[in-house]
């Protein structure tokens, strides 16, 4: 039988050759290998790790020795520390019972490839020491140190390294080997100061007490740490040289105790870092859901007070509606459009965060997609461009009413002026005591009254016509319009049958009337037409008058003046008939004639003539005057118009080069994605700086709204289409930097190198025949093949561009490696909404997305289950004791109740909330 002391001076082997064990080390081992105190120090020690396993069956050993005899309580700590079941024990009480028993044990131990050299069951059932401490020692080294490595190394030298490392900040610890370095006990206080800071003052600890020192250590250890006291801190002090076996199978507990505490921490920072991307994703989706509704909501409120077409029924109503739509369109909608193109913006980068940590993508919440916001804002556009129509118009109509009411008025006052004492003087019963002389002379003169009145139905005419116009543009006040027109109509009715009915009165008695004065006749039917003309002209030179261009104004100036040239000929005819009456008055001095009064015959004196005459020659310079302040605004409109053009035409081709421009630079896209983003945000800032002209623009196109200008024959730009044009401008180059900003997020959370970035740009523009920015399918196809993806033969190498005769070629060569299933696969993954095309952010997160280390819900799983200790469940308890107070109330207030078989009260489903982080798809 060999010693187990020399047994222990061999290298124990794994089975196979593996790695070594343990290796004694130096001569002083074998000159004190028969040191009581060293068999002292391993009983006590492999006894109290013994019944740290035992405890957890419910029992325990008293004496190595005699204990493990039946080889019973052997073979149930090999099940406690390796979680396996070993053979039925023999129960029986004889000897061949206890070594069948032993033996089951030992040839465990050997299945785990270690060689057990010498150590044979009759001497444990015999009660061996040496041999049963020999076997507990390699059942210590398999089951608790053999597993211990540190950087490639053996399982003493990861211990011994690990003890090192955890101790190496602390003044007068100095861990060389695993026996004179840990007598003063300040290695052991270390270890514990070093993960449990709490447990320990280590600043009061002397290096000349290590009995107080290892005391300490060991109360500490068995009472936080749950690792029982396996030495004796005077059997320490005591001895030259501690035992080197009791001291690392002590330490090994502690290595055990903080590994565990080791991953638990490490999984609680797996589980923190996937719930901080989650609640920053959550707060960015909160962030989105907020502005869209809020932006939906905006929309909302004003997309119906666009629609509204009550209109006002004055001018100043009108206009002050307009300048509410200029401030909208100034004040309000500016701050809108920036808030539609960031809501597009922060949506882009949530779905790229999204996609880079393995997470669904975030669909908003029904009614808040981004096309939906799309919808809603062409909406409201349409209901503005329609309302800015309905406005101008509205105005328009109302100034055509204003002038048409006005034109009512004046006509229906010139008439009411003519009519008045019409009637009294048709209805009176002066014929009845005239004589002859007066008879004819009341005759001619109702006559003359009927050649006047015939003259004056135009003007009714013109009358009711414009009453009539008022009433088909629903003019406010047609009611007291339609009263007064009804009013003359039906005067006019009455006083043509009031002179039927005279002239029938005067004509029975016209036979008695012989003695006409014929001069007075001549003047009186020369006289009428005239002064009707006079009347007409003041009328004319005094009437209201509406123009849009120059050409309108200069039509009314040429009309003028055409009107001018005729009053040499009317004054002709005025001083006619002034001597008609001349003539009259000549007569009845020569003859001698007492003339009764004025000419019986009409009511026109010479006076009256003169008195308009001179009135229509007062109010031709007038109406000069204001045909030529109406020229001259016309002609400043017209300025207005072309200084609007001249900026117009020049804006209008700036933003259609820039938008070009952008174009080509995001299909281009030179250098690093840093270089091109600067180049973008320089390019952006010279676009902001134009800022300055469309304002410009603005102030000359409300100069022009201000002076009523509805048309604009100079350019073919609307400020509303260079609105339009600028604010897509804006919103190009912002998700083109945008585009930049989640490539380089891309790039640098899959590690993709500037080369390899290059490399897709250059395939995907190349494919790209029509620089629309996204590839079709067949486009797609192609440009994957030609980057070499899924292709094995030698031919088919990545060799960069290929044009469409390469590719095809390809395709034949490699029997289209690329088939229709996989191709399939891959569209489903690039293109979710089966549009038919992919983005060039679509393209490059496929491209790296199998290559890049990210969390999975594996992963998270596993570390939850480090954290419950192994359970299919966590309790809120562990969850606030292992993770920061806002991820553990994070989780607790999202994980569903534990309902498994082995479910308690409390307990939590950890595996469905991992579900819930990343989709049903992903485990």
């Amino acid at each position: 039988m060999v010693d187990y002391h020399a047994a222990n001076n061999q290298s124990l082997y794994s089975a196979g050759g593996q790695q070594i064990y343990m290796e004694q080390e130096n001569d002083w081992d074998r000159d004190l290998l028969l040191d009581p105190a060293w068999e002292k120090q391993q009983r006590k020690t492999f006894t109290a790790w013994c019944n740290s396993h035992l405890r957890k069956s419910g029992t325990q050993i008293d004496n190595i020795e005699e204990d493990f005899r039946d080889g019973l309580k052997l073979m149930l700590l090999l099940e406690v520390i390796s979680g396996e079941r070993l053979p039925k024990p023999e129960r029986g009480k004889m000897r061949v019972h206890k070594i069948n028993n032993v033996n089951k044990a030992l040839d465990f131990i050997a299945s785990k490839g270690v060689k057990l050299v010498s150590i044979g069951a009759e001497e444990i059932v015999d009660g061996n020491a040496k041999m049963t401490l020999g076997m507990i020692w390699t059942i210590i080294l398999r089951f608790a140190i053999q597993d211990i490595s540190v950087e490639e190394t053996s399982a003493k030298e990861g211990l011994l390294l690990w003890c090192q490392r955890k101790t190496a900040p602390y003044k007068n610890v100095n861990v060389q080997n695993f026996h004179i370095s840990w007598k003063d006990g300040l290695a052991f206080n270390a270890l514990i100061h070093r993960h449990r800071p709490e447990l320990i003052d280590y600043d009061k600890l002397r290096k000349d007490d290590p009995v107080t020192n290892l005391n300490n250590a060991f109360e500490v250890a068995e009472r936080y740490l749950d690792i029982p006291k396996m030495l004796d801190a005077e059997d320490i002090v005591g001895t030259l040289r501690p035992d080197e076996k009791a001291i690392m199978t002590y330490v090994s507990c502690f290595y055990h105790a903080f590994s565990g505490a080791q991953k638990a921490e490490t999984a609680a920072n797996r589980i923190c870092k996937v719930l901080a991307v989650n609640q920053e994703n959550e707060h960015l989706m909160e962030d989105y859901e907020k502005l869209a509704s809020d932006l939906l909501e905006w929309i909302r409120r004003t997309i119906p007070w666009l629609e509204n077409r009550a209109p006002e029924k004055t001018m100043t109503e009108m206009q002050q509606k307009l300048e509410d739509f200029r401030d909208y369109r100034r004040v309000h909608k500016p701050p809108k459009v920036q808030e539609k193109c960031q809501l597009e913006i922060n949506f882009n980068t949530l779905q790229t965060k999204l996609r880079l940590s393995n997470r669904p993508a975030f669909m908003p919440s029904e009614g808040r997609m981004v096309s939906d916001i799309n919808g809603a804002w062409h909406k409201l556009e349409g209901a503005e461009k329609g309302y800015e129509e309905w406005l101008l118009n509205e105005i328009r109509r109302l100034e055509r009413l204003d002038h048409l009411a006005e034109k009512f008025r004046q006509k229906a006052a010139i008439h009411e002026s003519w009519t008045d004492g019409k009637e009294a003087m048709l209805t009176q019963k002066d014929y009845e005591t005239a004589s002859l002389s007066e008879i004819k002379a009341l005759l001619k003169k109702h006559e003359a009254f009927e050649s006047d009145l015939a003259a004056h139905q135009d003007r009714v005419e013109q009358i009711a016509a414009i009453a009539q116009e008022l009433n088909e543009l629903d003019y406010y006040d047609s009611p007291s319009v339609n009263a007064r027109c009804q009013k003359i109509c039906e005067q006019w009715d009455a006083l043509g049958s009031l002179t039927q009915s005279r002239r029938e009165s005067l004509e029975r008695t016209e036979k008695q009337l012989e003695s006409i004065d014929e001069l007075y006749l001549e003047y009186a039917k020369r006289a009428a037409p005239f002064n009707n003309w006079m009347e007409g002209a003041m009328e004319d030179l005094q009437d209201m008058f509406i123009v849009h261009n120059i050409e309108e104004i200069q039509g009314l100036i040429t009309a003028h003046d055409q009107f001018k040239s005729t009053l040499p000929e009317a004054n002709k005819e005025r001083e006619s008939i002034q001597a008609i009456h001349a003539e009259v008055q000549k007569i009845a001095q020569y003859n001698g004639i007492k003339l009764a009064g004025n000419n019986p015959y009409t009511t026109i004196t010479p006076q009256t003539i003169d008195k308009k005459w001179e009135k229509v020659q007062q109010l031709v310079p007038q109406r000069d005057q204001a045909l030529q302040e109406e020229l001259a605004r016309q002609q400043s409109n017209d300025h207005l118009r072309r200084q609007f053009a001249n900026q117009a035409n020049m804006i209008g081709p700036w933003i259609q080069n820039k938008m070009e421009e952008i174009g080509r630079i995001s299909i281009e896209m030179n250098g690093t994605l840093e270089d091109q983003l600067t180049h973008l945000r320089q390019y952006e800032q010279s676009i902001i700086e134009y800022k300055p002209n469309i304002d410009q623009l603005e102030g000359d196109h409300q100069l022009i709204q201000e002076a009523l200008i509805f048309d604009n024959k100079y350019t073919a730009y609307t400020m509303e289409h260079l609105r339009v044009g600028w604010e897509q401008l804006l919103t190009t180059i912002a998700r083109t930097i945008n585009e930049i900003e989640n490539q380089i997020l891309t790039r640098d959370a899959k590690g993709i190198s500037q080369e390899q970035l290059h490399e897709y740009r250059t395939s995907f523009n190349h494919f790209d025949k029509d620089h629309s920015g996204v590839l079709q399918a067949e486009e797609f196809k192609a440009c994957l093949i030609s980057l070499g993806y899924d292709v094995e033969n030698d031919k088919q190498k990545r060799t960069g561009i290929m044009d469409s005769d390469d590719f095809r070629a390809l395709l034949i060569s490699t029997g289209n490696s690329l088939g229709d299933a996989e191709f399939g696969r891959i569209m489903g993954i690039v293109d979710p909404n089966n549009s038919g095309a992919v983005t060039f952010q679509a393209f490059i997160d496929f491209m790296s997305r199998e290559t890049t280390d990210t969390d999975t819900a594996d992963q998270v799983i596993a570390s939850f289950k480090i954290l419950a200790g192994d359970k299919n469940y966590i309790t809120a308890e562990e969850l606030r004791r292992e993770l920061p107070p806002d991820q553990a109330e994070y989780c607790i207030a999202r994980m569903a109740p534990y309902t498994g078989p082995d479910a308690v009260p409390g307990a939590l489903d950890y595996m469905s909330f991992s579900t819930a982080l990343y989709g049903e798809s992903d485990l």
